[in-house]
């Protein structure tokens, strides 16, 4: 009988799925942390949109009945958790790009 996952771990595939920083691999961890701390802010902004956009939204649909900020506000949103999501996924595309260029 032979098994297919004969050798190996658990720390193997989750070693294997893992980002390795593809092209930013030769960084230092100095300037990793960096990379992290300006992805974690550029989040943090676009969180906030969406929760201004919310917030216009919410007055605009009823305290004011405003339907032109109502409808901004959810462009707001719609921007701000786009952005959220891509740079939430900036690292793994970048691995993924890199991986398939060499």
């Amino acid at each position: 009988m032979l098994f297919a996952a004969d050798e190996g771990d658990i720390n193997t595939i989750i070693g294997g799925i893992a980002p390795d920083w593809g092209p930013f691999g030769a960084l230092g961890a100095e300037a990793k942390t960096m990379v992290q701390v300006v992805m974690a802010v550029a989040i943090l902004l676009c969180l906030g949109i969406a929760i201004w956009g919310a917030a216009k939204q919410r007055i605009g649909a009823t305290a004011l009945r405003d339907t032109f900020s109502a409808e901004q506000g959810k462009g707001l949103i719609i921007a701000g958790l786009t952005g959220v999501f891509i740079i939430g996924s900036l690292g793994t595309l970048f691995t993924i790009v890199y991986g398939m260029a060499v």
